[in-house]
């Protein structure tokens, strides 16, 4: 493989957000959110504020490590296709384990994530308004795989329940001590909400 091919730089890409993630991370759990700045971060990690900003939109998107839905595209396509299974809950199960894995690859990350989210309302806020832009694209999926497969409630809901079942995922990871990855809880969370709809 050499060094332009779309695999290696995609993968050089994504070690380089993690490493601003995880310095933005340790300066501000260390110092706090106001005496952090972008300067600090970049130079933390041996980039230049500009670059910085070719990831991040914003201090606390880094700090929170936000970026763009990141899931391989040929699960998106095998999802709006109405697979891979073409059960319902399967399917979303699958497409929750491949989102996680686009952002919460280093339980450790994930884990000072939360810390950090609880630890200051500015970042709370910030969080929920990633989630909700997120939650939209998402819908935009749902609507896309109706078309190839109905889908048994309206694409809002359905992309609600999805962001439900990740949640759920997550807290149970963090309840459990944070042992293993957040993925190993999706099949249980979609089992709980199955369980729900049957009740």
């Amino acid at each position: 493989m050499t060094e332009t091919e779309p695999g290696l730089r995609e993968r050089k890409k994504r070690a380089r957000a993690d490493a601003i993630v995880d310095a933005a991370q340790r300066l501000v759990l260390e110092r706090g959110l106001d005496a952090v700045t972008v300067e600090q971060i970049a130079d933390e990690v041996g980039i230049s504020p500009r670059t910085f900003f070719n990831y991040f939109d914003s201090k606390d998107d880094a700090v929170l490590g936000h970026r763009a839905l990141d899931v391989d595209p040929a699960v998106v396509d095998a999802f709006v296709g109405g697979g891979p299974t073409g059960e319902f809950l399967r399917d979303v199960e699958a497409f929750a384990v491949a989102m996680i894995g686009g952002f919460a690859s280093s339980p450790d990350r994930v884990a000072r994530t939360f810390a950090l989210v609880e630890s200051d309302p500015r970042l709370l806020a910030r969080h929920v308004t990633w989630l909700e832009a997120h939650r939209a694209e998402v819908a935009a999926l749902f609507e896309r795989r109706h078309a190839a497969r109905p889908l048994p409630a309206d694409a809002e809901l359905c992309s609600m329940a999805l962001f439900l079942v990740l949640r759920a995922a997550g807290e149970r990871w963090e309840r459990g001590g944070r042992v293993g990855a957040v993925a190993d809880h999706v099949r249980a969370a979609v089992a709980q909400l199955a369980a729900i709809a049957r009740a």
